[in-house]
């Protein structure tokens, strides 16, 4: 544990070192963070928390950085989550009431907000698809041999498809599929799908296979697509310091290009928390010059997906958490 003295002298080099890029000195704290204490007594405390492994000292100056150890107790004890302005909180609430259609363009606005507020670079991906329950499931027919299926969730996903048949259709039999495939589906999770639905709907439905089959198909495969994953504020990351290195921006490009390694990012962590990784706590090795910042978000208990935060160690923590907080605040007030 640490007192209270050293607690104030970390927290200060962290937020000096954020604001920066600098490396933090003794004279840095006493002019810009107004410690009450003697330089020396300063310089006694940083050379504590530097044997103590939560500073690190640089070749280039007698100033201190934040070490990854520095960065988590930060985070874990000392970090102020109201760190947000009224002007910022203004523009989240207009942002996010922006009427919206499907529940992906609800998670697009929200990365969006949360990388314009923290000139970082986000990442979102929508819900699992095969945990959610299907609501409706809407036959149209389109020709002789041409149907249209469009399926809606519980959380609002909207997956559309166009099924092509062997054999001619009519209205009447799309209106049968449609009271059919409803009554057998409407409220049950999507992965229910993935059964043999032809047991029990072949013996109920008075034409052929060669019509339920490709149905059965096409849907599976429409629901069975990969996960969009959304990136915003790509360049942001560009302006800050830590990217000048040409290896840290190589790096950043192809993590971003690697979509797995993005959605086990985004996958990663606790269903209802904010979660932080910083650096080596982060899982794959592409990854640890970086710090991930992960934020699942729901209405009414309804999950809408992920959304990570990607940056330096050297990022704003406070500012972060405190926008995302506000926003599940504000997700969690819609109706």
């Amino acid at each position: 544990m640490l007192d209270d003295r050293k607690k104030k002298v970390l927290q200060a080099i962290v937020e000096e070192y954020i604001n920066t890029a600098e490396p933090v000195s003794s004279n840095a704290l006493t002019s810009n963070h107004g410690l009450d204490y003697s330089s020396a007594t300063i310089r006694n405390e940083m050379a504590d928390l530097e044997k103590s492994g939560f500073l690190d000292k640089t070749h280039t100056s007698s100033g201190r950085i934040p070490s990854a150890k520095g960065y988590r107790y930060y985070v874990d004890e000392l970090l102020q989550d109201d760190n947000i302005s009224l002007e910022e909180i203004k523009y989240i609430s207009s942002k996010l009431e922006t009427k919206v259609n499907e529940i992906e363009d609800l998670t697009k606005i929200t990365a969006n907000t949360i990388s314009e507020v923290t000139h970082y670079t986000t990442v979102s991906i929508g819900p699992k698809t095969n945990t959610q329950l299907i609501d409706e499931i809407k036959f149209v027919l389109l020709g002789t041999r041409m149907m249209m299926a469009v399926i809606l969730t519980d959380t609002g996903l909207v997956k559309e498809t166009i099924i092509k048949f062997d054999e001619d259709i009519n209205e009447k039999q799309v209106e049968t599929m449609n009271y059919m495939f409803n009554n057998k589906l409407k409220g049950q999770p999507i992965e229910t799908i993935d059964r043999p639905l032809e047991e029990y709907l072949y013996d109920e439905m008075t034409y052929s296979v060669n019509v339920i089959k490709p149905i059965i198909e096409q849907i599976k495969k429409v629901l069975e697509e990969d996960e969009k994953i959304y990136l915003e504020g790509t360049n942001k990351s560009f302006d800050l310091p830590e990217f000048n290195s040409l290896e840290v921006a190589k790096n950043f490009i192809n993590v971003l290009d690697t979509k797995e390694l993005v959605t086990d990012m985004l996958n990663s962590g606790f269903a209802e928390d904010i979660n932080v990784y910083i650096g080596e706590e982060n899982q794959k090795e592409e990854l640890k010059d970086f710090s991930v910042v992960t934020f699942k978000h729901k209405i009414n208990g309804k999950d809408l997906g992920t959304i990570g935060i990607i940056g330096p160690k050297r990022m704003d923590y406070s500012k972060v958490i405190s926008v995302m907080k506000y926003i599940n605040k504000k997700l969690k007030d819609f109706n």
